[in-house]
């Protein structure tokens, strides 16, 4: 089995039409290897979300092709791409996004409901993995009722409770003081290599990137390695 998880070549993203057209993605290259962490620095505007929502299939690309699992994202319609991604795919952003009139035990077993999993066993798996990010004393509490760093990290176990092949995460430190901040990403890095998960992270904090596998810099459309 090739160890190779996600592979982009040529990848192309535009914003605008004819005339207006404002390229954002020019011929991005990118390949990751199965538990392989990635960092992807650069400039506000950059292009660095738009990139993450292509990977993720939230965005569709306007060239080039995005392999996942050695599976083609770009021919899979869109109930498909949707059943890759709930099964395959994790995401963080800097915002948690959790829902704010179901609990953090809700808000984590919704992936899970999603997919289909008995109500019982999603129950189970969200409670073990809220009981890992250090939530276990808090299930029942609404986003609310949570500091930003314990709605955060809810929202890691929210993206973790599919263990997924693939995390994407946008930002996920940047609404955090450093020391939360810190205490989030050693959370994100240690899940992620308990699943087996690779990473990419969209980051403007050079010493969280700095403790990935590899970095990268966004500029002008263009990826290379930093």
């Amino acid at each position: 089995m090739s160890d190779e998880l996600l592979v982009c070549r040529g990848l192309k993203r535009h914003f605008g039409l004819n005339a207006s057209e404002v390229p954002v993605l020019r011929a991005v290259d990118l390949t990751l290897k199965r538990g392989e962490q990635v960092a992807i620095l650069g400039a506000s505007g950059s292009g660095k979300s738009t990139l993450l929502h292509v990977l993720g299939g939230l965005d569709r690309a306007d060239g080039g092709e995005i392999t996942l699992l050695g599976r083609q994202l770009n021919g899979l319609g869109e109930r498909e791409t949707g059943r890759l991604r709930n099964r395959h795919m994790g995401f963080v952003y800097q915002f948690h996004h959790l829902l704010a009139e179901f609990s953090a035990l809700e808000n984590v077993m919704m992936p899970l409901a999603i997919g289909r999993v008995q109500p019982r066993e999603a129950r189970d798996r969200a409670a073990s993995m809220l009981q890992a990010v250090g939530l276990g004393h808090r299930l029942d509490h609404r986003p609310g009722e949570l500091s930003g760093g314990e709605r955060q990290r809810a929202a890691v176990a929210r993206a973790m409770v599919t263990r997924p092949s693939l995390v994407l995460a946008d930002e996920p430190t940047g609404n955090l003081d450093r020391q939360t901040a810190q205490q989030v990403f050693d959370l994100i890095l240690s899940l992620n290599r308990e699943v087996g998960a690779g990473l990419v992270m969209v980051t403007h904090d050079l010493e969280l990137a700095s403790r990935t596998d590899r970095r990268y810099r966004l500029l002008d459309g263009i990826l290379t390695a930093d």
